[in-house]
């Protein structure tokens, strides 16, 4: 007997939310480095934070906040496959960094109560990706960039 086909899953409700957290967060260009394995959180799915799984390859200068930045990788694939994003959007995932775990409870404590009673896949839009590749939070974005 075969197996039932891989149905991809459902995609995330967007639920446009403020994120007043990451873009205060004080981290700099040299907490990360090339080969770490990082999270970009991007919403809740399930009562807990979500997000995209991302390998950091390179230092790369990032046009939207005119900062040091890291180009990052999707190991899945897909149509952006390469971004570059400010170091204030990563979550290390490779090691128990103690600066990203108390970042990630600050967005636990602020995000996880408002969708308590949602079971779906939540993105809360706090992310868009330019023409150039940019990953930028939306309160970094800038006209024209």
């Amino acid at each position: 007997m075969l197996p039932p086909p891989w149905t991809p899953p459902p995609a995330p409700v967007l639920a446009l939310t403020p994120d007043p957290l990451t873009p205060t967060r004080d981290i700099t260009h040299a907490h990360f480095q090339a080969g770490e394995t990082v999270v970009v959180l991007k919403g809740v799915a399930g009562g807990e934070l979500w997000g995209d799984a991302m390998r950091i390859v390179a230092p790369s200068w990032h046009t939207p906040t005119d900062e040091d930045g890291w180009r990052l990788r999707d190991p899945t694939g897909g149509a952006q496959t390469y971004t570059t994003g400010h170091p204030r959007y990563l979550v290390h995932l490779s090691w128990r960094c103690p600066d990203c775990l108390i970042h990630l409870r600050a967005m636990e404590d602020t995000f996880l109560p408002r969708f308590a009673d949602r079971e779906e896949v939540i993105d809360c839009g706090w992310y868009t990706t330019t023409a150039l590749g940019q990953l930028v939070h939306l309160a970094d974005a800038r006209g024209g960039r």
